[in-house]
């Protein structure tokens, strides 16, 4: 079902299938999605993919400077005949949230989030409601030298399990792209691959695939090195060495392994740990990730 899930984006989205396989990974370990990009490389198409594929309830909202935290969550309107308020429900009570354009919402908008994301509920009106299951978010971001935008603050940043780059298609994907009429009519035209509750049994089977005591010294070595070098304002929290291990799982799962490899970890601490490490002070220009990675001994 995965690899089928993977050849339906990918027919999509072309020529970036490592973004599709990270996507599914994020998706498969029940965290939540973060992709920063100028407009126009595919970041709708993505999670309008991901969601028809699967089968998901799907809500888009467009992040403005004018949006109020009930435009997402939602609003209590007086009902005259029962004399009485009513809740009635925001775009965010939707198990596929595309949260577009996030960092042109002001920091008091993007705040109503928070609970959501990491709860999985929200409280409105002293009343907490919980959100359905499964729960995923993709927020999209305009680079920060763009104008009118507000940066996402660190707290916000965690709660994205992963932050991806989609980036220009390579030119064959290109001249495809440009023969094509209309890659979204094509996306409606298939049929679905699976179903939300099929998606739950694959993200409890995230949680089953093997972690060796030698990987989690792996990630405790990454971690120690996040936190006893000077080069970033603070290391990586427990919160984040889950958040590597969980997408470990996930990816491990697609290639229908039941336990991780050095490799795995390797190929999502990009996405996992990049947004979550500021770097302060470096001798050459590698990523968070790179200093790590070239830092600590790759176990045998």
């Amino acid at each position: 079902m995965i690899k089928q899930l993977q050849e339906a984006i990918n027919h999509i989205l072309l020529g970036k299938e490592e973004v599709v396989r990270l996507a599914i990974t994020c998706l498969l370990a029940d965290g939540h999605l973060l992709l920063e990009d100028i407009p126009g490389m595919g970041k709708t198409t993505l999670s309008q993919a991901l969601a028809y594929f699967i089968g998901m309830e799907y809500q888009r909202i467009q992040f403005t400077s004018d949006l109020l935290p009930s435009d997402v969550l939602g609003v209590s309107v007086f009902n005259d005949e029962q004399k009485k308020f009513q809740f009635h429900k925001g775009p965010i009570f939707s198990q596929l949230i595309l949260c577009d354009e996030i960092n042109r919402a002001t920091p008091k908008t993007q705040s109503a989030l928070l609970e959501a994301m990491e709860e999985r509920q929200v409280t409105v009106d002293s009343k907490t409601l919980t959100l359905p299951s499964p729960f995923f978010v993709i927020a999209t971001q305009n680079p920060i030298y763009q104008t009118g935008t507000y940066p996402l603050p660190e707290s916000q940043l965690d709660r994205f399990l992963m932050r991806i780059t989609i980036g220009y298609p390579p030119p064959e994907a290109e001249r495809k792209l440009l023969r094509s009429n209309n890659s979204r009519a094509d996306l409606f035209a298939q049929s679905t691959v699976t179903n939300a509750k099929q998606l739950q049994r694959l993200q409890q089977k995230v949680r089953e695939v093997t972690v060796s005591d030698l990987m989690l010294d792996y990630v405790q070595a990454l971690l120690y090195a996040s936190r006893s070098h000077d080069w970033f304002n603070h290391g990586l929290s427990p919160r984040a060495g889950n958040a590597i291990i969980r997408s470990a799982q996930a990816y491990a799962l697609i290639d229908t392994r039941n336990f991780i490899r050095p490799d795995d970890v390797q190929a999502i601490l990009p996405a996992v740990v990049n947004h979550r490490l500021i770097i302060r002070q470096s001798e050459n220009q590698l990523t968070p990730a790179a200093l790590l990675l070239e830092a600590v001994e790759v176990p045998i």
